[in-house]
This record gives C-alpha cells, sequence and structure tokens, in this order.
C-alpha cells in the first residue's frame, strides 16, 4: 500500500524559508501554525523582507513563542516601529501545545520554523516542525544520497 503524502498547506506567497533545517535536523511532523504580529510587522513582511536561519521555537508557559526571528523594522514606520528580534507568539490548539510539550521534554526533540508565508486568506503562518537534530555522520550521509540523486538524474536524461 502507497505511503500517505504529507499535509502541504496553502502557501500563496513565502515570505522566509529555512533551508539549512532540512540539512541539520530529520523533519517528523509539520505543523501550520499562525504568528501574532503587530502592524509594523506585517508590513514589512508583505514587502518580502524577514529571516527565520537562526531562528528556533520553545514551549514556555503553555505557550510557543518563535524566538530569534528577524523581521527588520519597516522602511516607512514611525515611533510605532517594532523592535527587529522580539519574540513573537505562535498560535496553535491545545493539543498540539501539549504534543509539542511532551517530544520536547520527554523526547528530546527540537521545534524548528520551516518557513514564514502567507497563506490564501492573507494570513501570515509559520510552518514548523518537530525534528530531531543531526549527527555529522548524519549530514555526510544526506550529502551522500543528494549527490546520488543528482547523478541518477543526468545519467537518465543522457540516455533518453
Amino acid at each position: 500500500m502507497a505511503r500517505p503524502r504529507p499535509v502541504e498547506f496553502d502557501k500563496v506567497k513565502v515570505v522566509a524559508e529555512n533551508r539549512r533545517a532540512r540539512y541539520d535536523y530529520f523533519i517528523e511532523d509539520k505543523y501550520e501554525a499562525g504568528i501574532a504580529l503587530q502592524g509594523t510587522e506585517v508590513k514589512a513582511l508583505r514587502f518580502g523582507e524577514g529571516s527565520i536561519v537562526e531562528s528556533y521555537a520553545e514551549v514556555k508557559d503553555g505557550e510557543v513563542w518563535l524566538i530569534n526571528a528577524n523581521i527588520p523594522e519597516f522602511s516607512h514606520g514611525n515611533r510605532h516601529n517594532h523592535e527587529p528580534k522580539r519574540p513573537r507568539k505562535l498560535l496553535l490548539k491545545e493539543r498540539e501545545i501539549a504534543k509539542f510539550t511532551g517530544a520536547t521534554e520527554r523526547q528530546g526533540m527540537t521545534l524548528v520554523p520551516l518557513s514564514v508565508y502567507f497563506n490564501g486568506r492573507g494570513r501570515a503562518k509559520v510552518e514548523i516542525a518537530l525534528a530531531k537534530g543531526k549527527k555529522a555522520h548524519d549530514k555526510r550521509e544526506t550529502t551522500k544520497d543528494r549527490d546520488w540523486k543528482r547523478e541518477q538524474g543526468r545519467i537518465m536524461r543522457d540516455r533518453g
């Protein structure tokens, strides 16, 4: 029987992507979370600014927070502009938060943001994943597999 396909989220405009996360972690489960933003943060994201390369998520007091995500100040903002690296609250259901709490405390997993995007309704969303860190030999294995797949594609294309 075929393996069920993972859930794909409705990503209309991807603002920031953490491509390094797939290299550094084994991705177990993906979740879509809303993000609590201020007005100038939304405007900065709509202009395509923002980075989640060094960011992570953590569960604190029954809430999930996105830490170290950089959304630069809005260029046309005034004195009510936001702080670029402030912690931002992620909007999730209690059942998902309980699952994250158990996985991070008991199983030693990490919450890693994979991308920030706007969905079809124009809402800013964060795709976060429960992930387990890779060791150095796992990373070498990943690189070797990726190179072999690329070489297979070349061979198949050349043979027609």
